[in-house]
């Protein structure tokens, strides 16, 4: 499992015209799901993500997460993030997982991150195409992958 981390300001996700979720400061999450990844993965990288130090403290330093500030989530589901481009031009997305494994664990994803920030986690909408806008604060992006935990 492999995500893409960016502190913001603001954030929103749009679909068919539509803004389906927007948020104030906080993360927005960009989520992608490999076919060997499980329940384990979700539940250490909910638990980095709500634990993850990178908003300022009152002297400038990057000392609190996201519970710290109480801020909110927005969770994006991309598949992209798994292209491999080792070869040719066209990248591969062989080690994505497809819905049947993906969609549990995305929703798993979302439930567990709402439980361990006490608050709602807003979401884009699952194999939708989605335009995402955001303004990155800092700017601060971190990509976490469970498969580097070490």
């Amino acid at each position: 499992m492999r995500a893409v981390i960016q502190r913001v300001t603001q954030a929103s996700v749009e679909i068919s015209g539509k803004i389906k979720s927007e948020i104030s400061s906080g993360l927005l999450i960009l989520i992608g799901i490999e076919n060997n990844d499980d329940l384990t993965d979700v539940n250490w990288l909910c638990k980095k993500i709500a634990n993850l130090r990178i908003f300022n403290d009152s002297n400038g330093v990057m000392n609190l997460s996201i519970q710290d500030i109480d801020g909110e989530a927005l969770v994006i589901s991309q598949f992209t993030l798994h292209a491999k481009t080792r070869k040719g031009n066209r990248p591969s997305y062989i080690s994505a997982a497809g819905p049947d494994i993906a969609i549990p664990l995305y929703e798993k994803f979302v439930d567990e991150l709402e439980a361990l920030l006490k608050k709602p986690v807003k979401t884009g909408e699952f194999g939708a195409y989605m335009n995402i806008s955001l303004m990155n604060s800092g700017p601060v992006t971190i990509i976490v992958d469970t498969k580097n935990k070490q």
